[in-house]
C-alpha cells in the first residue's frame, strides 16, 4: 500500500450504500406493460412494416458495409482490367452507377418507411408522457390544497404561504398552448 493509497488518519473508509434488492414492484410492473405493449406492436406490425425494418436494420449494419466494399472493390478492380482472367463488363462504370442510384432509393424509401412509423410510437409516447404529466399537476395541485387546509386549520404560518394561491389553481394545458402560441408568434412578428 503506497502512502497515496492509505486512508488519513482519523477518516473512515469510504463504504458504498447498499444496493436496493431489486425494483419496485409497480416500476417493474410498468417496465413489463410497456415491453407486452411493445411487443403487440410489433406483432401487429403489417408485413411491409416489418421488411421494412428488417431492411433499414441490415442496411445500417457493419455487414451491410463489409458487403458492400468487397462487391464495389471487386467491381473496380475487375473493370479496371487488375483480376487476371476476369473480364471487364463495365468499363465506363455506368451500371455500376445506375445500380447503387437505385439500391439508394429504394434504401432511403425504407429508411423513410421504418422512421414515419418510429415517429408514430413516439408520438404516441409523447401523449402519454403528457396526460401523466397533467395527471401529476393536478394531484399535486390537489395535495397542496390539503396540505394548505391542513397548516391553516393548525394555524401554521411558513414562508410558502405567499405562494400557495398560485399552487391551488389547476393548470389549464389549452391556456398555456395558447400562450405558448402567442409568444412564438410575437417572436416571429419581432424577427421579420
Amino acid at each position: 500500500m503506497t502512502g497515496s493509497d492509505r486512508p488519513h488518519a482519523g477518516t473512515p473508509p469510504v463504504v458504498p450504500p447498499p444496493r436496493p434488492p431489486g425494483l419496485s414492484p409497480v416500476l417493474s410492473r410498468n417496465i413489463a406493460a410497456l415491453n407486452e405493449r411493445r411487443r403487440r406492436e410489433q406483432e401487429a406490425a403489417s408485413w411491409q412494416d416489418r421488411t421494412a425494418d428488417a431492411v433499414t436494420r441490415f442496411a445500417g449494419s457493419m455487414t451491410f458495409v463489409l458487403l458492400h466494399a468487397v462487391l464495389f472493390g471487386f467491381w473496380a478492380l475487375a473493370n479496371l482490367g487488375l483480376i487476371p482472367g476476369v473480364p471487364r463488363w463495365d468499363e465506363t462504370f455506368v451500371i455500376l452507377g445506375t445500380s447503387a442510384s437505385v439500391e439508394a432509393i429504394f434504401l432511403s424509401t425504407f429508411v423513410l418507411i421504418s422512421q414515419n412509423r418510429m415517429a408514430a410510437a413516439q408520438e404516441k409516447r409523447a401523449e402519454l408522457d403528457l396526460q401523466v404529466s397533467l395527471l401529476a399537476e393536478h394531484e399535486v395541485t390537489k395535495l397542496v390544497t390539503m396540505v394548505a387546509a391542513i397548516t391553516e386549520h393548525l394555524g401554521i404560518q411558513s414562508e410558502a404561504d405567499a405562494e400557495v394561491g398560485e399552487l391551488k389553481r389547476d393548470v389549464a394545458p389549452e391556456a398555456v398552448l395558447d400562450e405558448l402560441a402567442s409568444r412564438e408568434q410575437d417572436g416571429e412578428r419581432r424577427s421579420s
